[in-house]
């Protein structure tokens, strides 16, 4: 008892060190690292038994590392494509010049966008190009916010396109179908509502830039910095630059096609699509200077990812498997289902509770709290749980990724977002849900 206690009051210190990253200086990374390290050393040294204790660490790292290890190839594989300048093949065809009419080509890019990449990547590159093309500010931001919506929605029905509905891939509790075919409405009903509401607060014509926008920086799942110029000043040629995108996102795109066929775990996928990527740089550039042929290879890729991201996914996965191994998750369970009793509810406050604090660890709690074998594949639970995590985020401008990237780069304040964006992501996210609960009640 006394263990549990003192566990559960570290990990509960760790979170609070978590959310309170800028006021304390303190990374999150760090943070998450220390409460894991020390919530499994107290269970080792103070639990009944520590071989088992042992084998509950390897199995919850192998859970861990899997997902560390297909970032890792997701990120990377972004880095070449974005190094090649391979972003501006979408972003060069736009050309509309009417303000309403651009703010819904942009969002639903970004929609779909955000589905084959991730919706940080998405931002970055949505939130650099009107930046290029819109000169007001007040036009800027609410493009900005409509972006973040956009991307966090489209990230939701795709199970590479947010890192926990790639968290619920991995585990087995969704399947790339289902995810796409029973999500994919809810999430449009969720960038719908608030694209219309703000399509009538912009008006007239854009001036459009007449040079070529350049890619926008992109770095998977964690940004090196937003706002930032291309990565690499090495010149490509155009069939250079067609070919890594072509090969880039038809490697993202292959990795369920991979799982399906084979039934191996996603990361092999994500392995296979890198390496044939590598092996094409490798080939492309091979008659180029060693430094050009080196800025644009994956060696200088893998270096420009977002490594301390990599590692607070990996701290905080494991430090919620420590509350998982001593029970406290299902004990957690037990407590909402007899006090709030209905799951769709608990399933809906997580998704609000996830434009407070990070949707990672709230998603692997849910993992947790709820087994397999109770909640099988593509259970009404997970699948909602996918959607409501993945689009909570946006309530806020710190509930998300896609929602920090943005305020860094245009400088979004706290009470801006609020009070001009939030409501109208609130409205899309119960519009979603409702779609989503009503949908799911006809189909089974």
């Amino acid at each position: 008892m006394i263990i549990t206690i003192s566990i559960t009051i570290l990990f509960s210190l760790g979170y609070l060190a978590i959310a309170m990253e800028h006021p304390l200086r303190m990374h999150k990374t760090a943070s998450a690292l220390f409460t894991a390290a020390v919530c499994w050393a107290l269970y080792a040294l103070f639990g009944p038994d520590y071989h088992k204790v042992s084998e509950q660490l390897v199995e919850h790292f192998a859970d861990a590392a899997a997902v560390v290890v297909f970032l890792m190839g997701a990120m990377t594989i972004v880095e070449i494509i974005d190094a090649h300048g391979g972003f501006s093949i979408v972003t060069d065809r736009i050309g509309t010049r009417n303000m309403r009419k651009l703010l819904w080509v942009i969002a639903w890019l970004a929609f779909f966008l955000s589905a084959v990449l991730d919706n940080l990547t998405t931002t970055i590159v949505m939130v650099s190009l009107v930046r290029k093309l819109i000169t007001k500010q007040e036009d800027r931001l609410l493009f900005a916010g409509v972006i973040v919506i956009a991307a966090n929605a489209g990230g939701a029905w795709s199970p590479i396109g947010d890192v926990t509905t790639t968290m619920l891939w991995i585990g087995g509790q969704i399947s790339t179908l289902k995810i796409v075919e029973e999500v994919f409405l809810a999430s449009v009903a969720n960038l719908l509502i608030p694209l219309v509401m703000v399509s009538f607060w912009v008006k007239g014509e854009v001036r459009m830039v007449g040079d070529r926008p350049q890619s926008a920086p992109a770095a998977g799942v964690g940004a090196q910095g937003a706002g930032n110029k291309g990565h690499s000043s090495c010149q490509v040629s155009d069939f250079e630059q067609r070919l890594m995108f072509g090969l880039g996102v038809g490697a993202l795109l292959f990795v369920p096609v991979f799982k399906t066929v084979t039934h191996l775990p996603p990361w092999m996928g994500m392995l296979f699509g890198l390496s044939v990527l590598w092996g094409a740089t490798e080939l492309l550039h091979c008659k180029k200077t060693e430094h050009h042929a080196s800025q644009l290879g994956a060696t200088q890729a893998l270096r420009r990812i977002d490594i301390p991201s990599v590692l607070f996914f990996l701290g905080i996965l494991l430090a919620v498997g420590s509350l998982q191994a001593i029970g406290q998750l299902s004990a957690l369970a037990r407590w909402l289902e007899t006090t709030v009793g209905n799951t769709t509810a608990i399933i809906l406050l997580i998704g609000l509770f996830s434009a407070i604090i990070d949707n990672v660890p709230l998603v692997a709690a849910g993992m947790g709290m709820y087994p397999l074998g109770t909640f099988p594949i593509d259970h009404f639970l997970w699948q909602f749980l996918a959607y409501c995590a993945g689009t909570g985020g946006s309530i806020l401008v710190i509930g998300s990724a896609a929602g920090v990237a943005a305020m860094g780069m245009e400088k979004i304040t706290f009470g801006w977002y609020m009070k001009k964006i939030g409501p109208l992501a609130l409205l899309g996210y119960l519009a979603g849900a409702a779609v989503y609960v009503v949908q799911y009640g006809m189909l089974n």
